[in-house]
């Protein structure tokens, strides 16, 4: 029997080693500051991965994980706490195993997700609230005998983040040719936090002068317990009693994945700045991104201030999470605009005049270094 396993677990791994090889690198697009000159901007594009989001790359380490640690066999069911584009590439990575898979999701994900998972071959399990997710996950796995993937707890740990083509690594390799070929920061967002905890430990391995700066949703425990930590006052029993209104990012609880320790730098942005950001830049690339997309670019703007402050000259690399197509009931609606009450024009204004080089300082919060 031991054997039967490991021989389906080698075959499983070369199976998605071979969808890896098979798939090219995500692009790193420019895209400009008009009022910084001198700072260059590269948006790292994980929209273009098979299933349309940085959370491509989170699937497959987690999947890789659980099967090296003997976690998963050939009659598993794969359970997944998520809010969408995690669990659609979950979805589709157990698809290529021949498992199924079941999404714990809370009421009101975008319908364009939901679709997005049951297109390759996944249940979605509705909850309440974001809060109930793990505890519905965790209940649903015993019942099916299956196995609670739980991206918040194994996301930092399940990506090599020293190298194997980790998105530090590719960033990267892709500025090697840039005028500024290190960047001086790399904006990212929190869901997980393996992203941060990734480029964080990647570039103090490689001693790299980067610093990782992370942008968080309104409404988010992330930035709380990071400008605690910064102070010397850890409190990981920080909760919200609701999950953000920016897909993907931001949780109403501290998670296990999240290290302050490997970001440089937090801001707290608000959900209108982060959804007129998101306008912007898809106005710039001519295609819709996601609302994490705007969270970041805030997070872009305020960075480029600091170095025009300081007098700095470089680069900046953000990171492009997802594509707005499964955004259009929402953040492409303006009637969702007028249910949430979140201002459009007094944000878009803000953006507008960012981009000139207006200070950001009075709209966004920005945690202590």
């Amino acid at each position: 029997m031991a054997g039967n396993h490991r021989d389906w677990v080698a075959k499983a791994i070369a199976r998605i080693e071979a969808d890896f090889n098979r798939s090219s690198d995500t692009h790193l697009i420019p895209i400009e500051l008009p009022g910084y000159p001198g700072i260059d901007v590269y948006l790292k594009d994980e929209s273009s991965h098979p299933t349309g989001s940085l959370k491509h790359r989170l699937a497959r380490s987690l999947f890789l994980y659980a099967l090296a640690n003997g976690w998963l066999h050939e009659a598993s069911t794969v359970v997944e706490a998520s809010s969408g584009s995690t669990a659609v590439s979950e979805a589709y990575f157990a698809r290529l195993l021949g498992l199924p898979f079941v999404a714990v999701m809370p009421h009101g994900t975008s319908p364009e997700k939901i679709r997005a998972i049951e297109f390759y071959g996944g249940q979605c399990h509705l909850v309440d609230s974001a809060c109930g997710l793990d505890e519905a996950s965790r209940r649903l796995a015993r019942q099916s005998g299956g196995h609670f993937m739980d991206q918040f707890t194994y996301a930092e740990r399940a990506t090599d983040w020293r190298a194997n083509n980790n998105i530090a690594e590719s960033i990267f390799r892709q500025m090697a040719l840039e005028p500024h070929p290190v960047p001086a920061w790399i904006v990212c967002s929190a869901g997980t936090g393996g992203t941060s905890a990734t480029l964080g430990r990647y570039v103090r391995y490689r001693r790299h002068d980067t610093r990782i700066l992370c942008a968080d949703p309104e409404s988010s425990v992330f930035f709380d317990y990071y400008a605690g930590a910064m102070r010397g006052h850890v409190d990981a029993s920080l909760s919200l009693p609701h999950g953000s209104r920016i897909e993907g990012i931001g949780r109403p609880r501290v998670e296990p994945s999240f290290i302050p320790g490997c970001i440089d730098t937090m801001v707290k942005v608000p959900d209108s700045l982060s959804l007129a950001a998101m306008r912007h830049v898809s106005a710039r690339l001519g295609r819709r991104v996601g609302g994490s997309t705007g969270t970041n670019f805030v997070g872009v703007l305020y960075a480029a201030q600091c170095m025009r402050s300081a007098g700095q000259t470089g680069s900046i690399v953000a990171i492009l999470c997802d594509g707005g197509e499964r955004y259009a009931h929402s953040y492409y609606a303006a009637v969702w605009y007028d249910r949430n009450g979140i201002d459009v024009v007094d944000a878009d204004a803000a953006v507008v005049a960012a981009l000139e080089g207006t200070d950001l300082e009075l709209a966004i919060a920005a945690a202590p270094t």
